[in-house]
């Protein structure tokens, strides 16, 4: 084959979020039925990458005028609707997450519950890993810190 084009280029891409999902930059998501996204769960093997932009399923955006609220007497109307689709990066990007344990530098890291990150412990099961703790002075439980996805 003399060339294929390359589907994902810098290792972004977007999604649009499941049903319910509330996606936050700095959460690691992972797959779910229908080719969207949620937070990852403890532990998942179905990560995708971090998201670096915040999003809401589609269904869950009002866009309804129903008790919008008034200001001095004129209906209130958000024309900066939530967004829809949120980008995720992947595969060497350094980005700042959520830690839910605390963390050394170069400590490899797994999915937490909600989109957060944890050391992986000595055994980890290599599909699962998903990144290295990059924050030179290490990172406190429930601190943001840098994270270099796999």
């Amino acid at each position: 084959m003399p060339a294929i084009p390359q589907v994902t280029k810098q290792a972004a891409r977007t999604y649009v979020p499941a049903v319910g999902q509330l996606i936050v930059g700095g959460q690691v998501v992972e797959g779910t039925s229908g080719g969207r996204i949620q937070k990852a769960g403890a532990a998942s093997t179905r990560w995708l990458g971090v998201a670096v932009t915040d999003a809401r399923a589609p269904e869950d955006v009002n866009t309804a005028l129903a008790s919008p609220g008034t200001v001095d007497g004129r209906p209130l109307v958000n024309f900066a609707p939530f967004p829809a689709n949120v980008t995720v990066v992947s595969s060497g990007t350094e980005v700042p997450v959520v830690y839910a344990a605390a963390a050394n530098f170069g400590d490899a890291l797994i999915c937490a519950a909600n989109g957060q990150v944890t050391p992986a412990g000595a055994t980890p099961d290599a599909r699962q890993i998903i990144g290295k703790c990059t924050a030179p002075n290490g990172v406190g439980i429930g601190a943001v810190g840098l994270m270099r996805i796999l």
